[in-house]
């Protein structure tokens, strides 16, 4: 199996849709996985699998706004779009 560390910036909408998926209500510390990189720097990442490969998904406040936001664009739509019919039945007043 494959195994790559990507920046949330490079997410493509596949794994960005994983990554909300996987995590809808955000992640927490439980989920975080650190290790350091060739610099010797602390990375903390998130995991997602897909068939072939594992992600390392570094974290941050920006990926936790980026997976808002994606989450929020998915729910929009446009209502004009949305046929309702209303009926009103007269009361018969005896």
């Amino acid at each position: 199996m494959i195994r790559k560390i990507v920046d949330f910036r490079k997410l493509n909408s596949d794994l960005l849709n994983r990554l909300v998926e996987k995590y809808p209500d955000g992640y927490d510390d439980s989920d975080i996985i650190s290790f350091r990189n060739a610099n010797n720097e602390v990375v903390e990442a998130v995991e997602i699998k897909t068939e072939d490969t594992i992600y390392l998904i570094k974290v941050g406040t920006r990926l936790e706004k980026a997976m808002e936001d994606f989450s929020e664009r998915d729910l929009e739509f446009d209502d004009s779009q949305v046929d309702l019919e209303v009926n009103f039945e007269d009361e018969d007043d005896s």
